[in-house]
């Protein structure tokens, strides 16, 4: 495929998989229960933490998470205590009741002192998302918690392509009234955004020839924004509904 074949190609796939027949089988459908701006971002950024593992398992721990919530994301954090705390349970692979306590005890923190989408204004050196994530990581770990707690919040300093929290970012930022994702959040723009990296994008990725680097990882990750930002400066993240979509159901192009 030539380069303009190539972007027509994606274009297509974009718009094939960008609609609400992904919600159905996505862990994005839980955010999509409420309409209250902090529900859907507490849901959003606690949901996009434990993505990983087949998608089942994510929404059945993601339902279990809402549980714990009490189905009032916003209130129970707002209200969080001590006495909450003695009772949680929860696990999905190796986040735990210790690392939820953690999370829970430093969202309270950062809604009494802006909010989730004010904790990713300030950017960095490091250009759009991941620049974001950097200061976002360095706010969210003031709270005291134990050191395995880290490995939760990606640090792209350390050369990490930082899936979960790109995938949560394009939730709250993309807004292109397809229905997906939510475009509640109008102090980023879409044009820094990149994409989730995963198995499937990275592999469809190289399979496609938009990257050569063998590793899923931050350089790969810039790499791919490089020729994605080429195709649409815009909105480069609407290309993972592309990739994502071949890799997840067609297997290959």
């Amino acid at each position: 495929m030539t380069q303009e074949e190539l972007k027509d190609f994606l274009n297509f796939k974009a718009d094939q998989y960008n609609s609400p027949l992904f919600i159905e089988s996505d862990p994005i459908q839980l955010p999509h229960r409420f309409s209250k701006k902090e529900d859907v971002e507490i849901t959003s950024f606690l949901v996009s933490t434990i993505a990983w593992g087949n998608r089942k398992s994510i929404i059945k721990s993601g339902e279990n998470l809402l549980m714990v919530m009490q189905d009032s994301p916003f209130d129970f954090i707002k209200n969080y205590n001590e006495e909450l705390a003695k009772d949680l349970k929860f696990v999905h692979r190796t986040f735990n009741k210790n690392d939820l306590d953690f999370f829970f005890r430093s969202l309270k923190s950062i809604y009494d002192n802006g909010g989730l989408e004010n904790a990713f204004k300030a950017n960095s050196s490091v250009f759009g998302s991941q620049g974001r994530i950097i200061n976002f990581r360095k706010i969210f770990l003031e709270t005291f918690h134990e050191d395995r707690s880290q490995k939760h919040i990606s640090n792209p300093d350390k050369n990490s392509a930082a899936k979960r929290l790109n995938m949560f970012l394009r939730w709250m930022v993309r807004n292109d009234n397809k229905g997906v994702d939510f475009g509640i959040w109008d102090s980023i723009s879409p044009s820094e955004l990149s994409i989730p990296l995963d198995v499937h994008t990275a592999n469809i990725s190289r399979q496609l020839g938009l990257v050569n680097r063998k590793q899923n990882d931050g350089k790969m990750l810039e790499e791919l924004m490089i020729q994605l930002r080429e195709f649409d400066p815009i909105d480069p993240s609407k290309y993972d509904y592309a990739l994502f979509g071949i890799g997840a159901f067609e297997k290959s192009f």
